[in-house]
C-alpha cells in the first residue's frame, strides 16, 4: 500500500509504501522528548522517496538512529533506524484511511501513567525491544 505526506509548510514532500497496516507507540524519553508524547508510527521499511532533501535535517539522536524534521517548519518527519535502514513515519504526517490499526507499544517500561491506550496491544519493554533488534528479527 502507498502513501504519501508533506510537512506543514509544503517544503518536504514523502511518497511511502506501507510495510504494513500495523501502528506502533513508541513511549521512549526520547520520542516524548521530542514529540511532547508517544510517538505513533508506521514501519515504512526502505521505501522511504524524500522529495526536496535540501529541506530536511538530519539529527543522530543514538548511535543506531536519526530523527528527520523539516529545517523550515519543524515538522517532525521519521524516525531512521540505521541499521536495519528501517523508517518509521509519524502516522500524522501521512494522508492515510482508517485501515491502520495500533497492534504494539514499545519502551512501555517508559510510559507515563497519565495516559494510556484503549485497545490490547503486544507490549514490549526497553530491553525486549533491544534483544529483539540484536537477535535480527
Amino acid at each position: 500500500m502507498k502513501g504519501h505526506g508533506k510537512c506543514l509548510c509544503g517544503s518536504v514532500e514523502l511518497e511511502v509504501e506501507y510495510a504494513s497496516s500495523e501502528l506502533a507507540a513508541c513511549h521512549c524519553s526520547m520520542c516524548r522528548n521530542w514529540a511532547g508524547g508517544p510517538m505513533l508510527a508506521i514501519d515504512c521499511a526502505d521505501t522511504v522517496k524524500i522529495l526536496d532533501e535540501k529541506s530536511v535535517s538530519r539529527y543522530s539522536s543514538s548511535e543506531w538512529a536519526e530523527r528527520g524534521f523539516c529545517t523550515n517548519c519543524g515538522t517532525h518527519l521519521f524516525y531512521y533506524l540505521k541499521p536495519a535502514n528501517q523508517y518509521h513515519l509519524p502516522i500524522g504526517l501521512l494522508k492515510t484511511d482508517d485501515s491502520f490499526k495500533l497492534t504494539h507499544q514499545i519502551f512501555i517500561d517508559e510510559k507515563p501513567e497519565y495516559y494510556d491506550f484503549k485497545n490490547e496491544t503486544h507490549n514490549m519493554t526497553g530491553a525486549e525491544v533491544f534483544a529483539h533488534f540484536e537477535a535480527g528479527e
